[in-house]
């Protein structure tokens, strides 16, 4: 595996330039008046066309759960397209990069949810390192403009999507990945489309059509190289390149919005950030030694 590392870090930068590019995409349609509720409903559609063939080609029984595991995958489904809505009107109106500084966030709620809801054991340094990144946040959510209400979507977005980790920590090895691809594009689609279409604008150029439907596509291609490149390296190896989306956020506001990150959101994102890599090295260095002494 090792001799594949460096694929696995070009792949995992792409995934995370995706990614971005496809918040920029929807702050740029939400710029030109198409409501969230259809951005979001594009995001999934795309996706649920793709997986769709993909379980034409590999066959229905890889849809079949377990009736015990039917409400948990939904109820994971649910979490993210919750977690997409929310963070679409977040970045309608906030900067990228300051959504990117609190979507940091999310391992640090994972750490701390992990201990409640999975009976994880998380030590005083990481709740150290917790406390830490959530001042980071709470510096990142009061801006040289001042605090804005939807900051708190961007919020729901991080523990929405930290919930959502968990729960696909739960389901691994139960449900197939093709599975849990499936039903969310699914359920991403159905419970969305209603909302979507009570507020639908009708594209009017070309131009409109491609940014919508690059919304799922992007994603969906984002997430299969995010899975391609943790095959040919663990995740403790690639996690610290996740923060690349911070750059990668500040790029494109400075490019596409001319948006450049304030003092408060890099103050932010560099105690988010140090409360990040804390929790992975006591993750991945410091707990295996402990094991192994034991």
């Amino acid at each position: 595996m090792s001799d594949r590392l460096p694929l696995a870090i070009v792949l995992i930068l792409i995934a995370f330039f995706l990614f971005s590019s496809v918040d920029v995409n929807a702050k740029w349609l939400a710029a030109a008046a198409f409501p969230v509720f259809q951005l979001a409903f594009f995001r999934y559609l795309g996706h649920f066309v793709v997986t769709l063939g993909q379980t034409a080609s590999i066959g229905l029984d890889s849809l079949r759960l377990e009736p015990r595991l039917t409400k948990l995958v939904l109820l994971r489904s649910l979490l993210i397209a919750v977690a997409t809505l929310c963070n679409f009107v977040a970045i309608s109106y906030l900067p990228l990069t300051t959504t990117a500084t609190i979507a940091f966030a999310a391992p640090i709620f994972v750490c701390a949810l992990s201990g409640p809801l999975l009976g994880e054991h998380v030590g005083p340094w990481r709740w150290g390192a917790i406390a830490v990144g959530f001042l980071g946040v709470l510096i990142a959510m009061r801006p040289d403009s001042g605090f804005h209400w939807s900051m708190v979507f961007s919020v729901i977005a991080t523990v929405s999507f930290a919930l959502y980790s968990l729960m696909s920590r739960q389901l691994a090895g139960q449900v197939s990945v093709a599975a849990m691809q499936f039903y969310t594009g699914l359920l991403g689609t159905v419970v969305l489309a209603p909302l979507a279409f009570s507020v639908w604008v009708m594209p009017q150029t070309l131009m409109h059509w491609v940014m919508l439907l690059a919304l799922g596509f992007t994603a969906w291609i984002g997430h299969e190289i995010y899975t391609r490149a943790h095959g040919f390296a663990p995740a403790s190896v690639l996690t610290p390149f996740s923060y690349m989306l911070f750059l990668y956020m500040a790029f494109w506001g400075w490019i596409v919005f001319d948006q450049l990150p304030n003092a408060s959101t890099l103050v932010g994102a560099a105690l988010v950030v140090a409360a990040g890599v804390t929790i992975w090295w006591r993750e991945t260095v410091v707990k295996p030694r402990i094991l192994a002494a034991n």
